[in-house]
């Protein structure tokens, strides 16, 4: 981007500036001791960056315009400008009633998204009253067993008025099958549902092991999924391919980005495997980033990520329709960095973490509460988490100009240094058999592991400050209030599961079962027969039950 002559001008006047200016200071007063370094350690920081840093990008190639080729700078050609950020808060209260209240509260409140967590029981694809969910039952989200639960959850919420995220994947096809149920119940056109499911089983064999089916079983479920969605509701987005969890269970930003398009690129050859073409299912990919506290290092992580996808899109897997190659991604800030020591100070952690994701160009985010590291977030620490996103849109400026930081040569410089320690992260997985083989020999799975290890290490022996954990500290907490559920509120779920199965249709759910299960025994796409169940009251833990007898379970510590 800059002539040679000068660069060779800038390279003397720098030289001057360290010998003239730079060293008399050093001499005097040095500098901090520390190590300075990107937030993971993956890259050094130098002292100063010049047009020098830079001297190899290529402005139209590398950087480009909004709405274009390569997508550094963004998807769409005004992004904030035109329309701000989906503003998602996560909500999964205990009960359907409760998370009806909380989702018509964040409404009234100007959230323009929905997004819902569910308990760890119907993540698993078990009911409420089944064995392995006892004293799980609405902790973690809401209970969901069947769509009578969906139907209070959606209560008086019109579905072609809200945009829905569910983070949910092992059971993902249920879930959306109950969305697409409930959708038809209200009477809405299924091209008008809105929202993503985040359907990634990739992330869940690396970081979180909410897992239930055999890898291949389960690529089959998502492959049946974009193939229903493609047809029968295009404006939802098929999948969240996530590296948020990634970098919660301790990856650098460069392993984020690689591990999540790593994985991105096994669906997609998936599907193109089981018959599908790249350029209709494409545009309804969409990915689920982390944004952590360093905020320059996390906008050049996104900037790459834009930029990497549509390399990998156009030149691996020959995409031709634009969309295919946009890499369109919701934010969560970084759950892994909230203390529970002196929580206020999270409120200034999530501010600068959503920040960041502003800077990057995201398209949905989500704010943490406060509260987060001790409990789910409470009403007042929610309507926090929401106006910061509220301030940040409306008074900070952040949103008024497209990537307000390009051409920064700081930036500039470590957009492109993240994208080659990707790109050479995917090398190495593609020189292992692809995203599958290297998460089976559990290589990606220490890549990680060894990334947090020495992160923790840094803690402990204070070589990375963590305020009010390490440094700062203070003798006495304040008590706080905090959400909690009830073994009544568990064994009422519990009880409403009973008063379904005797009052509803059985020899129509047995029927729907039964289809289903000779579906999954063929090659029929199984989603139908999902919805069909579903509006029969099948509960979640039998049509996930129907999958484990015809599919198998995977086992910890088998071969995937």
């Amino acid at each position: 981007m800059f002539d040679p002559d000068d660069l060779a001008e800038i390279r003397e006047a720098k030289r001057e500036w360290e010998a003239e200016t730079l060293s008399p200071t050093l001499d005097r007063f040095g500098e901090r001791e520390e190590q300075f370094t990107t937030d993971t350690g993956g890259q050094d920081v130098d002292r100063l960056y010049t047009p020098e840093d830079v001297a190899d990008v290529d402005y139209e190639k590398d950087v480009g315009f909004p709405g274009e080729e390569p997508y550094t700078r963004g998807v769409y050609p005004t992004m904030h400008r035109g329309r701000l950020w989906t503003m998602r808060q996560y909500a999964g209260m205990g009960t359907a009633a409760e998370t009806n209240e909380r989702f018509n509260y964040l409404i009234d409140q100007g959230s323009s998204g929905l997004s819902m967590a569910f308990d760890l029981p119907t993540q698993m694809g078990y009911d409420s009253d089944a064995a392995m969910a006892a004293g799980e039952v609405g902790k973690s989200g809401v209970a969901i067993d069947s769509l009578q639960d969906f139907e209070r959850v959606f209560d008086g919420i019109p579905l072609d008025e809200v945009s829905t995220s569910m983070t949910i994947n092992a059971p993902a096809s249920v879930l959306l099958a109950m969305y697409v149920a409930v959708g038809d119940r209200q009477g809405v056109d299924r091209e008008a549902l809105r929202g993503t499911i985040q359907n990634d089983i990739m992330k869940e064999y690396i970081a979180r092991n909410l897992y239930i089916y055999p890898p291949e079983e389960s690529m089959r479920l998502i492959t049946d999924i974009f193939e229903f969605c493609t047809a029968e509701v295009p404006n939802f987005n098929t999948i969240s391919i996530s590296g948020y969890h990634i970098r919660e269970a301790g990856s650098t930003a460069a392993q984020e980005v690689a591990f999540t398009l790593g994985n991105g690129i096994e669906y997609v050859q998936a599907a193109i495997d089981a018959g599908l073409d790249v350029d209709e299912f494409a545009p309804q990919l969409s990915f689920f980033f982390n944004a952590h506290n360093n905020i320059l290092e996390e906008v050049a992580k996104f900037r790459a990520a834009r930029r990497m996808w549509a390399k990998i899109m156009e030149e691996r897997f020959g995409a031709e329709n634009p969309k295919s190659k946009q890499l369109k991604f919701h934010t969560q800030t970084a759950g892994s960095t909230l203390t529970a020591q002196q929580i206020e100070n999270n409120v200034v952690r999530v501010a600068y973490q959503a920040l960041a994701a502003v800077l990057g160009g995201t398209q949905s985010l989500h704010t943490n509460g406060k509260d987060e590291a001790l409990s789910l977030p409470t009403e007042q620490s929610v309507r926090t988490a929401l106006r910061t996103q509220q301030i940040l849109a409306h008074e900070s400026g952040a949103a008024d100009t497209i990537d307000p930081l390009a051409g920064s040569y700081y930036v500039e410089s470590l957009t492109d240094g993240v994208e080659e320690e990707a790109f050479g992260i995917l090398d190495e997985i593609d020189e292992r058999g692809g995203m599958l083989d290297a998460v089976k020999s559990q290589w990606v799975q220490r890549q990680i592991q060894d990334t947090a290890f020495e992160r923790q290490r840094e803690i402990e022996e204070g070589e990375r400050v963590i305020v009010g954990v390490n440094e700062f500290e203070v003798d006495d907490e304040p008590q706080v209030d905090l959400e909690s559920v009830s073994e009544e509120e568990e064994q009422a779920q519990v009880e409403r599961l009973e008063e379904l199965r005797q009052s509803r249709d059985t020899e129509a759910v047995d029927s729907a079962l039964d289809a289903l299960r000779e579906a999954a025994r063929g090659d029929d796409n199984v989603m139908p027969y999902i919805v069909d169940a579903v509006k029969a009251y099948a509960t979640v833990g039998e049509i996930c039950g129907v999958f484990r007898e015809e599919f198998g379970e995977y086992q910890p510590g088998s071969a995937l």
